[in-house]
């Protein structure tokens, strides 16, 4: 990760957070972008807050700030993306129309405005899918319908990619170790699920030139779930 300049959406969230500490740990310069207003954070080199990632134009701007101050980007991790448990029989649409635009439109508008970037020197696009996506549980529909565009996404953007010297995979974690999952889930057995620091060091791996002919892959990450 020495000298890599990385991107991180979703960079104040509890996985986000983990992300960029990982990274910054192992040299990179790594980059927020997060809808808090507040994004700054003692790892990032640059912090830019306030960001709708749902919304293309403030994508469009805060990547073209980046490419103000870098001169190539290395890497981006979509990590923005929500949930919600809803059944499907009395469930509201716009909870599905949500989760789209938060899971898979934002992954897709970063990814987009960040491709000129990663192009310059070629780098590495990794996206937060869920095991979820695999196979849905009950109240899981719209998520786990959101997740496999996510995969879908990963597997299209990594073909269209794969001459071009930019990789893109995805990982596929089962319940993260999060204070709002032990909140929600208090009667858990909270060492079953996967912590974000694990979960950063196997996207840390699939940015890294260690996994450079690994290009259109899901990867569980499930713990012991």
């Amino acid at each position: 990760m020495k000298d890599r300049i990385i991107a991180v959406t979703g960079s104040a969230g509890a996985l986000g957070s983990a992300v960029v500490r990982h990274l910054a740990a192992a040299g990179a310069t790594v980059i927020g972008i997060d809808l808090a207003a507040q994004a700054e954070g003692p790892d990032l080199v640059l912090a830019l807050g306030g960001v709708d990632l749902c919304d293309s134009v403030a994508v469009t701007r805060a990547f073209a700030r980046i490419g103000d101050r870098f001169p190539a980007l290395h890497g981006l991790v979509n990590v923005a993306g929500g949930f919600r448990w809803e059944a499907v029989a009395d469930g509201k649409i716009d909870t599905w129309d949500r989760l789209y635009a938060m899971n898979v439109r934002s992954a897709l508008l970063a990814s987009q405005s960040a491709l000129p970037l990663l192009l310059a020197e070629g780098g590495a696009i990794v996206n937060i899918g869920a095991a979820a996506a695999q196979k849905a549980d009950m109240g899981m529909g719209a998520y786990a319908a959101s997740k496999a565009g996510v995969a879908r996404l990963t597997e299209s953007l990594a073909a269209e990619l794969k001459d071009r010297g930019v990789r893109v995979n995805a990982v596929l974690p089962s319940i993260l170790d999060t204070p709002l999952n032990r909140a929600d889930m208090p009667q858990a057995e909270f060492d079953r699920w996967v912590a974000p620091a694990a979960l950063a060091e196997v996207i840390a791996f699939l940015l890294s030139d260690a996994a450079r002919a690994v290009s259109g892959a899901l990867l569980p990450v499930t713990g012991r779930v």
